[in-house]
């Protein structure tokens, strides 16, 4: 008897869990607006010093804002803590989020990873690479659920080699 009550238990308690995973994909999807693009981003990107001498350190740094629209992000998501709207800003700074710097060597058509940076509370980024060829940099923000990507360039010519 103990072991049909038991196994009985188990099988309601299987059943329920069946159940509670079906349900919970359509739980996920809340987004409102399945067209909506998120708010407008920007991303600028300054690479110096221009031109750069060959194996030297080259100071890669930008900012990354969104539009304001009162205390919305173009009217949809409410910014707070770090994140808010000024009175008088069109475009606020982005906090914490993930920039990705891009190098393309000229002549070729492949962008090759260099790493990964989080922008500070004001919005900055910087990281420093040293310069071996000329090309351009790209620092790209994905974007995110309500946050709309973009990314910044910046052409670089490196000049000079080693002495012999």
């Amino acid at each position: 008897m103990m072991r049909r009550l038991a196994a009985g238990l188990a099988a309601a308690a299987l059943g329920a869990t069946m159940v509670a995973t079906a349900a919970a994909p359509a739980l996920a999807d809340t987004d409102p607006d399945p067209d909506f693009e998120g708010g407008s981003t920007s991303l600028q990107l300054d690479v110096n010093p221009e031109p750069a001498r060959r194996g030297r350190a080259l100071d890669i740094q930008g900012k990354l804002s969104v539009s304001c629209d009162e205390d919305y992000i173009s009217g949809f998501v409410a910014v707070h803590h770090a994140d808010y709207c000024k009175d008088s800003e069109r475009w606020h700074r982005l906090a914490w989020k993930r920039v990705v710097i891009l190098f393309q060597a000229d002549g070729s058509n492949e962008w090759d990873y260099v790493e990964s940076v989080r922008t500070n509370r004001d919005g900055s980024f910087r990281t420093t690479e040293r310069a071996y060829t000329s090309g351009t940099w790209r620092a790209v923000f994905e974007g995110s659920r309500y946050l709309a990507p973009s990314e910044g360039k910046d052409w670089v010519k490196v000049y000079g080699g080693r002495r012999h």
